[in-house]
């Protein structure tokens, strides 16, 4: 009987085979195939695009601060094409009424009776191009709205489809003829994205890829893909608000929003919406990256979008060139990060 070959001790083990990678989830998959596809025609504005799409998915609106050139209709109509949704723009201008934007009665010379005739603001995806150009009382019809995804017109309710997101813009640059917003009317957009100048490199692809005088729809047509439906996105968001939210992160949340009331280059703090906004992204952005729970990380990443328009520098901190961005980190680094 002959015995088996001797092994050499210093035969290093087999190492096991590496785990696998977990199964992307149907929402993972919605967001990696919504971003492939907008990045096939809108190029960078990475900011932009994460957040407005954690803004879709949380049911929330954004508001813009950009100057004029960096594609934004672009974006609204990409983002159109592939979520399925219906898009509109509204130029907004000082002679716009809240009629021209929630659609108005109309004497019907048939029937011998009026008829309401909806406005541009029924749609899925709205721009609201210079928000701030408008007198107050128009971009408040349009604010409420936003809060209530219905228009009462002649004590008659109009609901909007759903999903609905409005996009509002306004120039940081020109100040004259415009109106600005109040801080109760910002506070009803989750978040205030700053958009700048792309980088060199992407600035070279727009140069190269919207410079060959091919009409935009055809390019939507031809090159971007509809990847899902006004339905899917709905459920989605439900599915976003399903993710769990462990006591640790609540109090975090409600730990930072509460100090930036009593900083002393704050002469206004954020509003209780601010943690629902920190909440609901969160949610959002975990659901994105294929997690049932949100991390600390997903509150960071959002912070700023979610807090700069709902806080207010003190004119000390004004004079003294602070940035509502800069005080905000500073705010973010006195609290506490849960662990574990």
């Amino acid at each position: 009987m002959t015995e088996p070959p001797h092994q050499d001790s210093t035969e290093p083990f087999a190492s096991p085979p590496p785990p696998l990678a977990p199964e992307p989830t149907p929402i993972q998959r919605m967001f990696a195939a919504i971003k492939r596809e907008v990045g096939k025609v809108y190029i960078g504005q990475e900011e932009l695009v994460l957040s407005t799409l954690v803004a879709l998915f949380s049911g929330g609106h954004v508001l813009i601060e950009s100057v004029p050139g960096l594609g934004k209709t672009l974006f609204v109509r990409t983002l159109g094409k592939v979520l399925g949704c219906k898009f509109g723009r509204i130029q907004f201008t000082a002679d716009l009424m809240p009629s021209d934007i929630t659609g108005a009665p109309i004497f019907n010379l048939k029937t011998q009776d009026f008829s309401f005739r909806p406005g541009p603001v029924f749609t899925q995806l709205l721009l609201a191009d210079e928000i701030n150009r408008a007198p107050a009382k128009t971009h408040a019809a349009l604010l409420e709205i936003m809060q209530e995804r219905r228009v009462t017109v002649e004590r008659t309710t109009h609901q909007l489809e759903r999903p609905f997101l409005v996009m509002a813009t306004q120039n940081p640059l020109e100040s004259e003829g415009t109106y600005n917003l109040p801080e109760a009317q910002l506070d009803r957009f989750m978040f205030k994205v700053l958009v700048d100048y792309p980088s060199a490199d992407e600035e070279a692809r727009v140069l190269k890829e919207h410079s060959l005088q091919i009409d935009v729809e055809d390019r939507l047509q031809n090159e971007v893909a509809t990847v899902t439906g006004p339905e899917q996105v709905v459920q989605a968001t439900q599915a976003c608000g399903r993710v769990r939210v462990e006591e640790s992160l609540i109090a975090y949340v409600n730990s930072l929003v509460r100090k930036t009331r009593e900083w002393p280059d704050l002469h206004l703090g954020a509003s209780p919406r601010a943690g629902i906004a920190l909440v609901q992204g969160a949610r959002t952005l975990a659901a994105f990256s294929g997690r049932d729970y949100a991390v600390p990380d997903d509150i960071a990443e959002i912070a700023l979008p979610a807090l700069r328009h709902r806080v207010v520098l003190t004119a000390e901190a004004e004079v003294e060139g602070r940035t509502v961005d800069e005080v905000l980190n500073n705010v973010m680094r006195t609290v506490e990060v849960p662990r574990g």
